[in-house]
């Protein structure tokens, strides 16, 4: 005889079904950040495929609330280790990149909102690196100062530093080019 509340709770108890579905949430932007990482679609695959294994094999309580953190700073370190042993740092192009493991974006968006957004990613992969990663971890994939800190193992000033001067930039750009504040 079986008890579905049983089942559901033993379901509930099992760490691994949260892992698997923080992993299926967080693969595409993982992609998309290891890929401008590498400029290698390919091989952001495979960063990105390392981590989530390594993540399957964590204790879900120890990752509580911290698992995106946990999966962008892992995937990092990954990516910079393929770097260092290459020795070399080449980007890929911001169209190139947002293609990759598909769009979230639903079908049907005006014209004038995709000429925006590319217009504003081609100004950001005019930034400096340190600046590019940081305004992507913030506005991109949504994380705190504090977390884009542990990510990339700058002090959170610094990350405010150089989100505050990227914003700057991008400001003056804008305007100078298209007569308007944003």
């Amino acid at each position: 005889m079986s008890n579905p509340s049983l089942a559901r709770q033993r379901q509930d108890d099992d760490p691994v079904r949260p892992l698997a579905e923080v992993a299926k949430e967080q693969r595409p932007a993982l992609v998309r950040y290891a890929a401008r990482l590498l400029g290698d679609a390919d091989r952001a695959q495979d960063v990105v495929q390392d981590a989530l294994v390594k993540f399957m094999h964590q204790d879900a309580a120890a990752l509580a609330g911290k698992e995106a953190e946990w999966l962008f700073t892992v995937c990092r370190h990954r990516a910079f280790d393929l770097l260092r042993k290459d020795e070399r740092m080449e980007g890929m192009t911001p169209a190139e990149a947002d293609g990759i493991a598909g769009s979230e974006r639903p079908p049907g968006r005006a014209l004038e909102d995709a000429e925006i957004r590319a217009l504003l990613l081609e100004m950001i992969g005019s930034l400096p690196p340190n600046q590019q990663e940081v305004i992507r971890l913030k506005f991109q994939n949504g994380f705190s100062y504090k977390e884009i800190a542990r990510i990339t193992d700058l002090s959170t000033g610094n990350v405010g530093f150089l989100i505050h001067t990227a914003v700057g930039r991008l400001r003056r750009e804008w305007t100078a080019t298209h007569g308007v504040q944003f």
